[in-house]
């Protein structure tokens, strides 16, 4: 048996829609031509026989697709910058879908939480027992020890809120730390849910809650699964859509 031989990769630019473009260009042992846009741009997969006027064509016939889809690409790029926290004395991040302010206090015992103040629209303040000066890395830790402790309080409150009256009863909850996931449910009656879903309102995190605990009676997404949301949370769609759209911080 022969190997395969490796693709062939080549940079290539061409005008769609008067936008110049760049993209790369793979040839590989394929049968039809294939496009994917990601961190890196727009992607030309196509077979070693496809004479290059062919594949300029089909560019020109995707250009709608082309220029929507790395539109789309920039604006999720835009949204991770813009989730990155610089760790530091006064930093902000998202707690329960409202803005929370980090603060250094050395001359505390232990971390404290301040009510927000909307009359001065002060936020939510946390503050740490912290030295001045504490490293970025030191202080991205002692924010993300507190957010998982509060994440774990909060989810075994909203589980215990809607099991009940769901009919069902967990075994086990475990915090995950997922990129992609944001919650899953085991037949021997645990539950895993991203400690990261603090970052939304509560609302937010009940729709993940209750998706799950309806695993426990329909381990599967058939129309059974849909219908036990639905009766335990009529609204679910708008709130699974609150939590697709969500911008969640990024802590490196």
């Amino acid at each position: 048996m022969s190997a395969r031989a490796a693709p062939e990769i080549a940079h290539r630019e061409i005008e769609l829609g008067g936008v110049r473009l760049g993209y790369r260009l793979r040839r590989a042992s394929r049968r039809t031509l294939g496009f994917a846009i990601g961190a890196s741009g727009l992607t030309v997969s196509a077979p070693r026989s496809v004479a290059q006027a062919q594949i300029d064509a089909a560019l020109q016939r995707k250009t709608a697709w082309i220029l929507r889809h790395l539109a789309a690409q920039g604006q999720r790029h835009q949204a991770q910058q813009a989730a990155r926290i610089e760790w530091r004395d006064g930093a902000e991040l998202p707690w329960l879908g409202e803005p929370l302010r980090i603060r250094l206090a050395p001359q505390l015992s232990r971390t404290l939480l301040q009510a927000a103040r909307p009359l001065t629209q002060e936020p939510a303040t946390l503050l740490l027992a912290l030295p001045a000066g504490t490293a970025p890395e030191a202080l991205r830790a002692a924010v993300q020890r507190w957010l998982q402790r509060q994440a774990r309080a909060l989810f075994e409150a909203r589980i215990a809120l809607h099991a009940g009256a769901m009919g069902v009863q967990i075994r086990q909850l475990r915090l995950s730390s997922a990129r992609t996931r944001w919650g899953s449910a085991s037949s021997d009656g645990s539950i895993r849910l991203n400690w990261r879903l603090i970052h939304f309102p509560v609302e937010t995190i009940d729709y993940v809650v209750v998706h799950e605990l309806a695993h426990l009676r329909e381990m599967n997404h058939s129309p059974a699964f849909w219908a036990i949301v639905q009766a335990a949370m009529p609204d679910h769609e708008q709130r699974r859509r609150q939590l697709r759209d969500g911008v969640v911080p990024v802590f490196d």
